[in-house]
């Protein structure tokens, strides 16, 4: 229930589960943002979740007025979105799927405590790997599919534009374009379907000078699946990226917005694929996802598409939930 009553969702209202670099950096950008006028981190190390909750606060002399401080899941009631970044981090050398057993286990501990309080609003995973944890989450929660969502490849699809963008020396929000299926090593970019300004991508391309259009596209969808094992390697975390993901995420949620991002959700025939959550275009408004959006995906693609889900269905297969 939506309004102005004690157990209704209030959309001023952000809870964050886990303080870590990804939660801390969302918890900033949410800040910066003015979404909100309330904000409550959760973190296993409460001593963390308040220390980061007093630094961004002074920051909010700069901002807009908003109440942040460290709390427990007895906080979360009648929270817009919950935003779960708690997790093992990817370390260097590691993929997200290896990550599985330890944020499952996890998993296991953070959703009943949402579970035993009624929560209304959406649940937003952030925590890798995004599209087997959404599952999890689903399974877990007991809510409806589709107010449990990833940031799935969001950010993926972000750094696909600002590759296009790059080599057609173009502003990058002009470029329409997907990443598509696992955030992971067998993400898709879906090129087939990817235009600029409506222009199709061959096309404007050419039109910029470039004609080897195979040889281009399999250099930027490389450097957009490596860009987090780049990071990861100079830095040995990334979060400023995701960060922004989650800030945008919101956004689409908190003003019902209908926007189209390519979230982690629940599948159910499209593509032939079902039972598993994946990062599929999709309508994303206060009721989380409203319906998925089909890409005109070619025949590879859509193979490709298919092995991504298999990929994750099999892990998820290997793990009791």
């Amino acid at each position: 229930m939506r309004g102005n009553c004690e157990n209704c969702v209030n959309f001023k209202k952000v809870v964050v589960v886990g303080c870590g670099f990804v939660g801390s950096a969302s918890a900033f950008s949410l800040m910066q943002s003015g979404l909100f006028s309330e904000m409550v981190l959760i973190d296993a190390d409460k001593a963390k979740a308040e220390g980061e909750a007093l630094d961004i606060s002074h920051g909010v002399a700069f901002a807009k007025p908003m109440k942040i401080y460290a709390g427990t899941y007895d906080d979360i009631k009648n929270a817009s979105v919950i935003i779960i970044t708690a997790g093992a981090a990817q370390k260097p050398g590691e993929t997200r799927l290896d990550l599985v057993k330890k944020n499952i286990s996890i998993y296991k501990s953070i959703i009943p405590e949402i579970k035993k309080r009624d929560f209304k609003g959406i649940l937003l995973i952030v925590s890798n790997p995004v599209d087997i944890l959404t599952t999890v989450a689903v399974k877990l929660s007991g809510l409806p599919e589709n107010r449990v969502i990833g940031s799935g490849t969001v950010l993926d699809t972000a750094r696909l534009k600002y590759e296009i963008g790059n080599h057609l020396n173009v502003d990058s929000r002009g470029v329409h374009a997907f990443i598509i299926g696992e955030h992971g090593d067998s993400e898709i970019a879906a090129f087939s379907a990817a235009n600029v300004s409506g222009i199709k991508l061959d096309d404007f391309c050419e039109m910029r000078g470039h004609f080897e259009h195979d040889k281009a596209t399999a250099a930027i969808a490389e450097r957009v699946k490596n860009s987090a094992y780049e990071i990861i390697a100079k830095k040995k975390a990334t979060y400023y990226g995701i960060a922004v993901a989650v800030k945008r995420i919101c956004e689409a949620i908190v003003r019902n917005e209908r926007s189209i991002l390519p979230v982690s959700s629940m599948m159910h025939g499209m593509y032939g694929i079902e039972g598993i959550a994946l990062s599929m275009p999709a309508i994303v408004g206060s009721e989380g996802v409203e319906t998925l959006v089909p890409l005109k995906l070619n025949a590879d693609e859509t193979k490709r598409l298919q092995a991504s889900a298999k990929v994750l269905k099999d892990i998820l297969a290997q793990n009791e939930i």
